[in-house]
């Protein structure tokens, strides 16, 4: 299929669609290891499915791939500089966390929401890897909180509409 359009304008326009904030982390020795990501939805009520999407560039997903098991961390409208952190492609971001009820894996410290999963399956998707996980445990920290939204390159919050 030919292309009538730039990759600028790809951008752009897709920056139209506003998404969720998450951050996927493992523990590996002790040491937080995670990412940001924005492509994050739920995939199956049955099994219990969640699939998100990882550059392949990423020097985190490796890790937690090894690991086999990983937290999915909802942010909050107030934890832009978490995000922030994990984004910071090559560093271990310094951020309080908690072994998650389930599984042992990394909680970040005052997040929406988590949820336990692990690795089910990959998939090519261009400059992306398409992850799918099996969900084991989940659990809402914070649900008088609203969520940290991103939309035309910025973070915003959600307002109910009148």
């Amino acid at each position: 299929m030919s292309r009538t359009f730039d990759l600028a304008d790809f951008r752009h326009v897709v920056s139209h669609f506003a998404t969720g904030v998450v951050v996927i982390t493992g523990n590996e020795d002790e040491e937080l290891v995670g990412f940001a990501a924005q492509s994050f939805v739920s995939l199956s009520l049955e099994p219990p499915l969640v699939l998100f999407c990882v550059q392949n560039s990423s020097t985190s997903w490796p890790r937690i791939r090894r690991l086999g098991k990983f937290c999915i961390n909802v942010l909050s409208e107030h934890q832009g500089e978490i995000s922030d952190a994990f984004a910071v492609s090559g560093e271990v971001a310094k951020i309080a966390w908690h072994p998650n009820k389930a599984s042992g894996t990394p909680a970040l410290d005052g997040v929406i929401a988590t949820i336990d999963c692990t690795l089910s399956v990959e998939h090519e998707g261009g400059d992306h890897t398409i992850v799918v996980a099996e969900v084991g445990g989940l659990q809402v920290d914070r649900p008088e909180l609203g969520p940290l939204l991103f939309f035309q390159g910025t973070y915003g919050h959600f307002e109910p509409a009148s």
